[in-house]
């Protein structure tokens, strides 16, 4: 066969080709070797010499395809001189137009492969490109631009989707809807109606711009408006029969028929908008009838309800709201019904636990009910926050951080709990501790409390304390913990320091008589202020030799150190025969001191003890009354006071022969905790003046609200500054002349350098 051009008789190799074409496209039977002739057959009209008659083969081929669409609507689709049974058969014109679609459009794809040639050589070097399309102002408006295949697709929107027009659509609109209600209809119905709407894409699907106009136009917008209509309709029905929790799973049953529905006849594009518009008949139309028991649903915390309403209003901008707002109200509730009811020693331990189970529990509610969603997750944390950091009084701090501290601290102490307990519950307590504001004031009474643990060996494992120091750095960072660290550097040295000490009185051969062990404690890192250092104290004569050697090493090891001994916090085991029986009792020094004093007398009077020991009054009061409580002294007054005498219980009998009687002097006072507090004050206001001289530093110049918003973003991880104290602060560093207020301007402020 010779590819070369040549003359060729258009009309009768046409009429060859017109032949085969109308077998292809009412899929009738080709020979191969009919076929084959058909593609040099166009091959030759597309190259013909002297002329190429590409152009008049394209215009032959369309009006053939206009031809027969027309004759497809007259004679087979919508005929007008149809028998009476047929014109009223249901939904006939889709049938046969789904019929007829199916056989043209498949006989379209393969006379698109039979003008192959025509398509490559001719058609595609006259097509405008992608970006022409996109970004152009031009359209597919011409039939040049068409491959035969889109021409074909054309012809039929044109000359049968475009005239049958809303006939067609009425009977989709009447499918879709006899399947909403569950009426028989005919089993192809399913194919009828999905190959006719699929029809409605695929005619436009070529076009690089608007390949979905005629669906929307056609038949996307008609669907939705009866479907709107429809879906009303049935939302006013179930609102006269339903109450909120039937009409909701009623509203969910039809929301998944209808998006199953979406998905077997509509194209993928119309299901959002489908499930927005029966969104929008059954729910938004009727949110105050879903909101009318929406308390009800919270307070009983009716998780089947509660989970339909939160499934149907998720979908909806805003309309979870309420229901979060609803949320949050209940368990702020909830959180301050149970802490009103704490009372008693454990009051710390009632309130972390029992915040941990309102968190932990509506926590799970959450997870189970609303799929973990951050909204109410959010509503819980701000509920949390709120209760754990409200004031019993207006005038009064928060005391959640001093009841966390000292759960730790319970939990820390030497007990009967196992490692692993204690290891859950302190993780868990961190969970409460992130709620509050104060952390700072946590802060404080938790370095106390570990002091006294550290000092007073009352931790039950080392260990434990790293691992929740370690947890608060994780949640506050390294700043926050790092005087705690170095507490605990202290007692590691001071262990290794008595090694070092006994060395030395070995080689001083030296005898102290006395088993000594002492703890070295920066000034700095230990929250042990000078108010608490006990100005006079008159040593015993036994703990003299101790003392001056121990302070001679010292200065050895340590020169220009300054040691002050902090005797208040000191404890020992004294040895005491009462009736020939032996007893070891752990006690405080100065209760120690006063012991020792009748080691070589029965009877004693206050005043010579207060003379001997050089305490202060409420000092040594304190210290009496214990032991008178401890039956160790017998006093002769009802009362401790000057004029009492004391003498030696030589009766005195205990079943056991080792015991403690420092607890009560250890525990913190109400003063103390004051203190604590004063101090955190004073803390902040520090901290607030170095801030806004870093800030400023910074910025040189800054307005007052802008200055402001700093200091609260970078203090916020230790507490929540009062405005007041913020301004109080800048005042305090204008006296200082740190800042100074920029002329002709009242809200701004500039460095002073």
């Amino acid at each position: 066969m010779s590819l070369k051009p040549k003359r060729i008789d258009f009309e009768a190799t046409w009429n060859d080709l017109q032949k085969t074409v109308k077998e292809v496209i009412t899929l009738g039977s080709v020979q191969r070797d009919v076929w084959s002739s058909r593609f040099v057959d166009i091959y030759s009209i597309c190259v013909a010499h002297p002329e190429p008659l590409a152009d008049k083969l394209y215009s032959e081929t369309k009006f053939f395809l206009e031809d027969h669409v027309r004759c497809l609507l007259k004679d087979k689709v919508n005929p007008s001189s149809l028998p009476s049974n047929v014109s009223s058969e249901p939904y006939g014109l889709l049938k046969r137009y789904y019929d007829a679609w199916v056989e043209y459009s498949k006989g379209v794809e393969y006379l698109n492969y039979l003008y192959l040639y025509l398509n490559q050589q001719h058609i595609k070097k006259q097509k405008l490109s992608e970006v022409e399309v996109v970004y152009g102002c031009v359209g597919h408006d011409s039939y040049e631009q068409l491959e035969v295949g889109e021409l074909g697709l054309d012809i039929w929107r044109q000359h049968m989707i475009e005239c049958l027009g809303s006939s067609l659509v009425q009977q989709l609109l009447e499918g879709i809807k006899t399947d909403r209600l569950n009426q028989n209809q005919p089993s192809d119905m399913t194919n009828y109606i999905k190959g006719t709407i699929q029809s409605f894409v695929s005619v436009e699907e070529y076009k690089k711009k608007g390949a979905l106009q005629l669906y929307q136009q056609m038949f996307e917008a008609p669907l939705l408006a009866d479907s709107g209509e429809f879906y009303k309709s049935e939302a006013n029905i179930l609102l006269q029969a339903c109450t909120v929790s039937s009409y909701m799973e009623q509203v969910i049953k039809k929301l998944e028929e209808e998006n199953k529905r979406a998905l077997k006849y509509l194209h993928a594009s119309s299901i959002p908008k489908m499930r927005k518009e029966c969104e929008q008949r059954m729910i938004t139309d009727h949110l105050d009838f879903l909101y009318s028991e929406c308390n009800d649903m919270v307070s009983s915390e009716n998780r089947k309800d509660l989970r339909n309403l939160y499934t149907i209003l998720k979908p909806i901008p805003d309309a979870l709201k309420l229901l979060v707002q609803t949320f949050l109200e209940y368990i702020k509730g909830e959180g301050i019904k149970m802490i009103s009811t704490l009372k008693g020693e454990t009051v710390h331990v009632q309130f972390v636990e029992g915040m941990l189970q309102v968190h932990e529990k509506y926590e799970e509610l959450i997870s189970d009910t609303f799929k973990s969603d951050p909204l109410f997750l959010s509503a819980l944390d701000k509920a949390c926050s709120i209760v754990i950091n409200s004031k019993i009084c207006e005038n009064q701090p928060s005391k959640s951080a001093e009841l966390v501290a000292k759960y730790c601290d319970s939990l820390l102490k030497k007990s009967k709990t196992t490692e692993s307990e204690i290891d859950t519950k302190l993780t868990k307590s961190i969970t409460i501790f992130k709620y509050i504001e104060d952390k700072d004031v946590y802060q404080k009474f938790y370095s106390r409390m570990l002091a006294k643990r550290l000092i007073h060996e009352q931790s039950q494992s080392m260990d434990a304390e790293e691992m929740m120091i370690n947890k608060l750095k994780q949640a506050c960072g390294y700043e926050f913990t790092n005087k705690l660290h170095r507490m605990f550097t202290d007692i590691s040295v001071s262990g290794d320091l008595n090694v070092k000490f006994n060395h030395y009185l070995k080689k001083q051969n030296e005898e102290i008589g006395i088993n000594l062990s002492i703890k070295i404690l920066q000034a700095g890192a230990w929250p042990l202020g000078p108010t608490q250092v006990t100005a006079g104290f008159a040593v015993p004569r036994e703990f003299e030799k101790p003392v001056r050697l121990f302070e001679n090493f010292y200065h050895v090891n340590f020169s220009g150190r300054k040691l002050s001994w902090l005797h208040h916090l000191c404890h020992g085991e004294l040895k005491i025969t009462f009736a020939n029986r032996n007893y070891i009792i752990t006690m405080q020094t100065y209760q120690m001191a006063i012991l020792l004093l009748f080691e070589t007398v029965d009877h004693m009077g206050y005043k010579d003890i207060q003379e001997s020991l050089q305490l202060n009054g409420d000092m040594l009061q304190k210290h009496i009354a214990s032991l008178v409580e401890s039956k160790l002294l017998l006093v002769d007054t009802e009362n401790v006071d000057t004029n009492s005498k004391l003498s030696l219980n030589k009766d005195y009998t205990n079943r056991r022969t080792k015991f403690k009687i420092t607890a009560a002097l250890q525990k913190e006072t109400p003063q103390e905790i004051e203190n604590t507090i004063n101090s955190v004050d004073e803390d902040r206001k520090m901290y607030l003046q170095a801030t806004i001289v870093r800030i400023m530093k910074s910025r040189k110049v800054l307005r007052h609200n802008a200055l402001i918003q700093e200091i609260l973003s970078q203090s916020k991880v230790s507490f929540a500054p009062s405005i007041g104290m913020i301004k109080k602060c800048i005042e305090s560093l204008i006296d200082k002349q740190y800042i100074e207020r920029t002329p002709n301007s009242g809200d701004e402020y500039s460095y002073v350098a």
